[in-house]
C-alpha cells in the first residue's frame, strides 16, 4: 500500500508530461490549415514534406504554442503563489486586479509615453500591477475583521472595473492605443513570433525561480502567522518575493497575451485536488509546479478549441478561459465554509 502511494506522484508527473506533449502536438498540427500528426513530426525533427508545412510549423504554430506553455504556466504559478501568500482561495491576478493593472500600464505607456515596442512597455506593465497589489490589499484590510477572502475579491473586483474604465476612457480618445488594446484585451496567443517568447523569457525565468525558491517559507505561512514567526521565518522578505515573483510573472505575461482571467484562480484548486489524490498533501514544493504545468494545460485546450470552433476565424482563448473559470468563481464564493488555504 505504501509502495502505490509512493508510485502516485511520479504516475501523475508522467501523465501530466503526456497530456501536455499531446496537446503541444494538437495546437502545432491544428488551424486554419490542418497539418497531420506524422508531417508535425516530420518537421520538428527537421524532415518536413513541403516548405509550406516546415513555414506553418516553425513560423507560426510552433512560436504560439511555447507562448501557450510559458505565459500559462506564468499565470499559473503566479495564481498559486497569490493564494499561498495571502491565504485566500479567491486569489488570482485577474480576480484581485493584477492583470487590470498591467493592462493599464500598458495603454497608458502606449497612449501617453508613445511606447511601440516591448521592452517599451513591458515596465509599465510590471509598475501597474504592483500598483494595483498594493491597493487592493490595503482596501482589502480596511474594517474590523481584516483582508478576509471575500473583502479582498471584492475589493480587486471593485479596483479591476475602475481601471477598465480609465483605460477605455484613454484607448476610446488615442486610435493608436485602441488598435492594439481591442484585440490584445480579449487575451490571444495569436499573432506572436518567436521573438516575443525570447523577450519575456528573463522575466518569467527570474518570476518563476523567486517563486518556487518561496515554497519552504509558504508552507509555513499556511501554519499562521505566528507559527511562521516562531519557525524563524521573515515573513516580511517572503511577502515581498512573492510579490515580485508574482509582479513579473503576471507583468510579462499579461503584456504579451493580454489579461487572461480566472486562469489563475481555477488551475491551483484542481491542483490541490491532484496533489491530495497523489498523496502529496499541501506542500507547495509540489502544489506550485503543479500549478505552473496544469495552467497550459487549460490555455492550449482553449486556444485549440478557439481555432476549429468557429472556422475561418478564432475565438480568442481569453474568452474561453473566462467562460470556464466565471462558474467556478461563483461556485467558490458561494460555498457556505469559505476556507483560507
Amino acid at each position: 500500500m505504501t509502495a502505490r502511494r509512493g508510485l502516485r506522484p511520479v504516475l501523475l508527473v508522467v501523465l501530466l508530461v503526456a497530456v501536455l506533449t499531446g496537446l503541444c502536438l494538437l495546437s502545432i498540427g491544428l488551424g486554419a490549415v490542418d497539418v497531420p500528426p506524422d508531417q508535425v513530426v516530420r518537421s520538428l525533427f527537421g524532415h518536413p514534406p513541403s516548405r509550406l508545412v516546415d513555414n506553418i510549423v516553425w513560423t507560426v504554430r510552433v512560436p504560439r504554442t511555447v507562448l501557450g506553455l510559458t505565459a500559462g504556466a506564468a499565470l499559473g504559478l503566479s495564481g498559486a503563489l497569490m493564494q499561498a501568500l495571502t491565504r485566500n482561495p479567491l486569489a488570482d491576478p485577474g480576480v484581485l486586479g493584477v492583470s487590470a493593472g498591467a493592462s493599464f500600464g500598458i495603454v497608458v505607456a502606449v497612449a501617453v509615453f508613445g511606447a511601440g515596442s516591448l521592452y517599451g512597455y513591458i515596465w509599465f506593465a510590471f509598475a501597474g500591477a504592483l500598483a494595483t497589489s498594493v491597493l487592493v490589499f490595503l482596501l482589502g484590510r480596511t474594517g474590523r475583521s481584516g483582508a478576509t477572502p471575500v473583502k479582498l475579491a471584492l475589493a480587486g473586483v471593485a479596483v479591476t472595473f475602475l481601471l477598465f474604465s480609465l483605460t477605455n476612457a484613454i484607448v476610446l480618445t488615442d486610435p493608436d492605443a485602441l488598435d492594439r488594446y481591442r484585440f490584445w484585451s480579449a487575451g490571444s496567443l495569436a499573432d506572436q513570433d518567436g521573438s516575443v517568447v525570447r523577450a519575456i523569457a528573463p522575466f518569467l525565468v527570474l518570476g518563476a525561480l523567486l517563486a518556487l525558491a518561496a515554497a519552504p517559507a509558504l508552507n509555513s505561512l499556511a501554519l499562521g502567522e505566528d507559527v511562521a514567526a516562531s519557525l524563524g521565518r521573515r515573513l516580511g522578505l517572503v511577502r515581498l518575493q512573492g510579490v515580485t515573483a508574482v509582479m513579473l510573472l503576471t507583468g510579462a505575461a499579461v503584456a504579451v497575451i493580454g489579461p487572461v482571467v480566472f486562469l489563475g484562480l481555477v488551475v491551483p484548486h484542481v491542483a490541490r485536488v491532484l496533489a491530495q489524490y497523489a498523496g502529496i498533501g499541501p506542500d507547495h514544493r509540489w502544489l506550485l509546479p503543479l500549478s505552473a504545468a496544469l495552467a497550459p494545460v487549460l490555455l492550449l485546450t482553449a486556444d485549440i478549441i478557439g481555432r476549429i470552433a468557429a472556422r475561418p476565424t478564432e475565438i480568442q482563448a481569453g474568452v474561453l478561459v473566462a467562460f470556464i473559470g466565471g462558474p467556478f468563481f461563483i461556485a467558490l464564493v458561494r460555498r457556505r465554509k469559505l476556507a483560507e488555504v
